[in-house]
């Protein structure tokens, strides 16, 4: 029986960054993956395929739309051909996950391919083409989460899809109805919309990325209207049916007065839940909650002493990047390290475009938390970047404390959102003032100019460029 200092039961981002971590502090490490392909859903089935078609759609409708403004005539028809754009994906998937396949080899992890499962809290079972027991002193859980549904839907994978589905359609549907508004059916409704669908977004709160600044909401609700996509907020789902060529979707708006929608397509978008099945975790001594997700510590550490749990299994956003620091966080607290996690740092990014992105207090809960606070917006209309590139939606928002002039939260909507919001993140890490951001040197002309911007207004409501 091989003996380990550290099992990781899943190879998302979570697990291999763990594995990894745990390795470079010197401790013989096996990695657990029930599937042929480490990355988890990020790699697999999420964050990066769903970017990659984001890209090449993005690429399809400025070809479509955009050439010509530009002075690009192009000769003849453009035609979509989707099988490509998917092999493309498949191609971007395939190498991303082979690289953790190589960064398993160059940091000596041991890989074991088969389901983990707990024969007591130091022995794990691990069932694939052979059925083999290994030996761990610690052992972290990252198995991840699967997409959530309501319990009404039959998920067909046909007509009534998830995400997973979503991901490798053989056809652009005519019309995608998506049952929720949050962050993975907004970024799939546009890839579907830009490559010629009608898209209708069904959410049942009376907004869009609900847990975002409800600026954001807004302004991201105005542009995809103006992108001709459909919403329908404040609608409960009562209903799907798969009548054979199209879905049937009945709702009830905020009057309680019975909505029908229909489409060839629909997608299941509510979220996602922990996955922990065939874990058999009570045999560790490992509690779950009433939620599904594992128990943990502020250490991350499960009712077992000696077991952990990181990523979308426990509490918290369930976030690639957040995995990853807990990853690291209890590799290095195995270690005897004494690594820290600011939660209220872990940004949250919506890959629309425009881009989404957001650090820190919203301004909602600034004001639920009765916290005195300014606010500094600048519109990137505003920018000479934005004017040539032609992308002019959006703004950056800074909440500081309206005594010290800390910092508080920044929400962006914009071009190179994703990319933006570190700049924000580092100056709060180092809990930064409005002003001290005003007063760095940004360069011209960029889209990092709308933050100085946005502190300038926060700092004395004295922004140079509107």
């Amino acid at each position: 029986m091989s003996t380990y200092d550290v099992a990781v039961i899943g190879s998302g981002p979570g697990g291999y960054v763990a594995a990894i971590r745990c390795a470079q502090l010197g401790m013989k490490t096996a990695i657990i993956e029930k599937y042929s392909t480490k990355g988890g859903t990020c790699l697999n089935v999420g964050c990066i395929p769903s970017k990659a078609l984001l890209d090449s759609s993005h690429h399809y409708e400025d070809a479509v739309k955009h050439f010509e403004e530009h002075g690009i005539e192009l000769t003849g028809d453009i035609k979509l051909n989707l099988e490509k754009m998917m092999e493309r994906k498949a191609s971007v998937v395939e190498q991303t996950t082979k690289g953790i396949d190589f960064l398993m080899d160059k940091n000596k992890i041991d890989s074991y391919q088969g389901v983990g499962s707990f024969e007591d809290k130091t022995h794990i079972k691990i069932e694939g083409e052979e059925t083999v027991t290994i030996e761990a002193k610690h052992t972290i859980i990252a198995t991840g989460s699967k997409p959530a549904s309501l319990p009404f839907i039959d998920i067909d994978k046909e007509r009534i899809i998830t995400s997973t589905e979503a991901l490798k359609l053989k056809e652009v549907p005519k019309h995608l109805v998506i049952i929720g508004g949050g962050v993975i059916g907004l970024e799939l409704g546009q890839v579907y919309k830009r490559l010629g669908a009608e898209v209708t977004v069904v959410e049942y709160l009376d907004r869009i990325i609900p847990t975002m600044d409800k600026a954001q909401s807004k302004e991201l609700t105005k542009v995809m209207k103006k992108q001709k996509v459909n919403f329908a907020v404040s609608h409960k789902v009562t209903s799907v049916e798969n009548t054979g060529d199209e879905v049937v979707i009945k709702a009830t708006d905020k009057k309680d007065k019975e909505v029908e929608f229909k489409g060839d397509y629909c997608l299941v978008s509510v979220g996602r839940k922990p996955f922990t099945d065939g874990l058999n975790a009570e045999a560790a001594g490992v509690k779950m909650n009433d939620r599904g997700q594992v128990e943990v510590d502020k250490h991350l550490k499960t009712s077992a002493d000696n077991i952990y749990a990181i990523g979308d299994v426990v509490k918290g956003a369930m976030l690639a990047h957040k995995a990853e620091e807990e990853g690291v966080f209890v590799a290095e607290t195995i270690a005897g390290q004494k690594p820290h996690i600011d939660y209220n740092l872990i940004p949250g990014v919506v890959y629309t475009w425009p881009e989404v992105a957001s650090v820190g207090k919203t301004e909602e809960q600034l004001k639920e938390d009765k916290v005195e606070y300014k606010s500094g917006q600048f519109p990137m209309r505003a920018l000479g970047r934005s004017r040539a590139s032609g992308d002019t939606d959006g703004f950056v928002k800074i909440l500081s404390d309206k005594e010290t002039d800390e910092v508080l939260g920044v929400h962006i909507v914009g071009a190179r959102a994703a990319d933006l919001i570190a700049e924000a993140v580092t100056a709060m890490e180092f809990r930064a003032s409005a002003e001290d951001i005003a007063r760095m040197s940004h360069a011209h002309p960029t889209y990092s100019e709308a933050v100085k911007e946005a502190a300038l207004a926060a700092t004395e409501d004295r922004p140079l460029h509107t």
